[in-house]
């Protein structure tokens, strides 16, 4: 089936899209990272070799494939689409997590084969013996059989499976330090609606700078191969690399989180770059500032489009700041095929312009939390007329042209630099010292990462540790994406008449440093 046809079809397989591509324009560079390149029939025959070697291996359809490495590298892409290929779901792992966190969300996975390489495998090879997945080295380390040997010889093909669009993709995982955080199970069909409504042309270069373990990481990267154009791949961010990057290889499109856009703009190099090639920067994953998105309109060339939405799926709104810069408080509306509510504590919807929490439904969401059933279930709300929405956990309100306006979050959850954190997972781990009595984390304003955790945290009768000593302490139990940027000291939590900590206090009155962190 041509590329074309397979376009048109309302459910498809990237795996099938990519080979039509290499057979169709193989000659076509489809990836860059660093210093290599490979075009479509590289990337595609390289892929079947990733996917042969993993039912080689007993692989079976629905079953997970694992890749715990530090960032983006060739292998490492070949290794997530080659276990799509061969009917396995790819779990891409949040390695930035404390390796206790991370050998968790391995044997939740129950991956089969886990890709590392070495800087992921030694914090973690004490806890070897409860990995059960085969091990493969992506950089020939002591991290597992080395790839270059486990792969199959050159030509060799995969045994085709037959599509299902209700077969798990990918699993991507939220961060946490505490319990089994939630694996979100995105379906073939609902990646395949993705990839198909995402507008990246033939000739589009975008430039791919988020984790490999990130959500919108494979947003940047599957519409680019899907619609056959180019991906210039960083294996870590940097800022000056990043924009030597965009100049070098005319870079049409990019996918960021606002704090990369804040560093981004804050850069020497910024004005000296050439960056007229940009079509369109794509921005999400944490709150954006009016400022910040007039500052990109009025210096980076192109459009700016902000997402607004959750991994799980469910409604999500789009705002193209570039036509409507009136709108800038808001993140815009409804996509085509998405329905926003707003509905009070007790599950009925408000009036127009009236303050609740968002929920939404659309055809792009998720299939299930991995292992997770109830949790599934308590995500969902039911309207009067039969139809199931994702709660979003946020609290908004609709203007009359249908824009969404987010207030603050019901849920506490903290997202910092595009990252979710959870003020559970720390306070877990604060009264887990001597001489804590009670803590408190909230997200406050962040100038860097867009919010940043800052505690609270009332001492034991006699306690002597410091503010400093107490911060180090916790931070070292911390992944880096979780780390505190601040501990305040305080004779009690403030509470409602109920118990209940009443945070919004300490947010609202929070002065510290991290305002501007």
């Amino acid at each position: 089936m041509s590329v074309a046809e397979l376009l048109g079809q309302e459910l498809g397989s990237f795996s099938d899209l990519l080979h039509a591509r290499a057979l169709e324009h193989g000659d076509r560079t489809a990836l860059v990272c660093g210093d290599q390149a490979l075009t479509y029939a590289e990337l595609d025959a390289v892929v079947e070799r990733v996917a042969a070697s993993l039912q080689r291996d007993g692989l079976q359809p629905g079953e997970v494939v694992a890749i715990c490495v530090s960032g983006w590298t060739m292998d490492a892409i070949a290794a997530l689409l080659g276990a799509v290929r061969a009917g396995g779901a790819a779990a891409p792992i949040p390695t930035s997590l404390a390796p206790r966190s991370l050998v968790l969300l391995l044997k939740d996975s129950g991956a089969r084969v886990a890709f590392f390489d070495a800087k992921v495998w030694e914090p973690v090879k004490e806890s070897g013996d409860e990995i059960l997945a085969k091990r493969i080295a992506l950089d020939g380390s002591d991290a597992g059989e080395a790839f270059s040997t486990w792969l199959a010889p050159v030509g060799t093909r995969a045994n085709e499976v037959a599509f299902d669009p209700d077969r798990p993709f990918n699993i991507i995982y939220s961060s946490g330090t505490t319990g089994v955080p939630k694996g979100i199970v995105h379906a073939h069909r609902m990646r395949w609606r993705q990839l198909r409504g995402l507008a990246y042309g033939a000739d589009a270069v975008s430039l791919v700078s988020l984790s490999i373990y990130s959500n919108m990481a494979l947003l940047s990267l599957l519409p680019t191969l899907t619609h056959g154009g180019t991906a210039v791949v960083m294996a870590k961010f940097d800022v000056g690399e990043f924009l030597r990057l965009a100049e070098d290889h005319r870079v049409t499109h990019a996918m960021m989180v606002p704090v990369q856009v804040h560093r981004i703009l804050e850069h020497p190099d910024f004005d000296r770059r050439d960056l007229s090639s940009f079509r369109m920067k794509h921005v999400a994953g944490a709150p954006f500032s009016v400022n910040m998105k007039s500052e990109v309109l009025r210096r980076w060339p192109g459009g700016l489009q902000e997402s607004y939405g959750m991994t799980e799926g469910g409604g999500a709104t789009g705002l193209a700041a570039h036509e409507f810069p009136h709108k800038l408080h808001t993140v815009g509306r409804p996509g085509p095929g998405t329905e926003i509510r707003i509905i009070d504590e007790d599950g009925r919807e408000v009036a127009l312009g009236e303050l609740g929490e968002v929920v939404g439904r659309s055809d792009n969401t998720m299939q299930r939390y991995h292992n997770q059933p109830e949790r599934s279930r308590e995500i969902e709300w039911v309207s009067p007329d039969g139809l199931t929405f994702i709660r979003t956990g946020d609290l908004g309100k609709l203007d009359e042209d249908g824009f969404l306006q987010l207030v603050d979050r019901k849920k506490d959850m903290i997202i910092s630099g595009g990252f979710n954190i959870y003020p559970s997972d720390l306070e877990a781990e604060m009264i887990q010292h001597p001489q804590v009595l009670e803590a408190a984390v909230v997200g406050v304003a962040s100038d860097k990462w867009g919010e940043t955790p800052v505690a609270f945290v009332a001492l034991k009768p006699g306690a002597t540790v410091t503010a400093d000593e107490l911060k180090a302490w916790t931070n070292g139990k911390l992944g880096k994406t979780q780390r505190l940027a601040d501990l305040i000291l305080v004779d009690s939590l403030p509470r409602s008449h109920i118990g209940k900590v009443l945070k919004r206090e300490l947010r609202d009155d929070y002065k510290g440093v991290a305002l501007t962190a």
